[in-house]
């Protein structure tokens, strides 16, 4: 196991058991709807990856890179778009993955953003859920797991780009983000 890792979560296979039920309940309530997933980059994009292939759905997918963090490790509360939608999400089913969901400040504004520009609906697919860091009342309707308010790494999830690649889902140790 890498140095920095203080706790593994969630191995590989637990990843993958459970975006399996997340697919096969995201096919189940968006049969016959105008579905399109938004990844925000970058840490989505494995989880994205994974759970689009268990939707068995036509889907028009796209991604976005927004950031209420810019270089710090909390957030900053302002949210900028740094890459914004290539395709219309208006009259759409508008469904936007995300690998974590703490504060809630940017998903909140996401939300309230996509709505205004005519999407039919607009809900989130997170595969990590951190209630203890939430600071705005966002609802979730896809979460995978629940995590603790620790510093969490791999399956996407990075310190300073570091630890993304990793195939399972671990807090970091103290001492490397501090």
């Amino acid at each position: 196991m890498n140095q920095a890792i203080k706790e593994v979560l969630y191995s590989e296979e637990d990843i993958k058991k459970r975006v399996a039920e997340m697919g096969i309940r995201i096919t189940k309530d968006y049969m016959d709807r105008d579905l399109m997933v938004i990844g925000i980059l970058k840490g989505s994009v494995i989880f994205l990856s994974d759970l689009i292939r268990v939707i068995n759905l036509p889907i028009l997918m796209d991604f976005m890179s927004v950031s209420s963090y810019g270089t710090h490790s909390a957030t900053t509360g302002e949210v900028r778009i740094l890459k914004d939608l290539d395709f219309s999400v208006e009259g759409r089913d508008v469904l936007i993955v995300e690998d974590i969901v703490d504060t809630g400040t940017t998903l909140n504004y996401l939300m309230d953003s996509l709505s205004r520009r005519g999407a039919n609906s607009v809900e989130i697919a997170a595969f990590l859920d951190k209630k203890e860091a939430r600071t705005c009342d966002v609802k979730i309707r896809y979460v995978g797991y629940e995590v603790p308010n620790d510093f969490i790494v791999g399956y996407g999830l990075d310190y300073s780009e570091s630890y993304r690649n990793l195939p399972y889902v671990a807090s970091l140790k103290e001492e490397i983000y501090k």
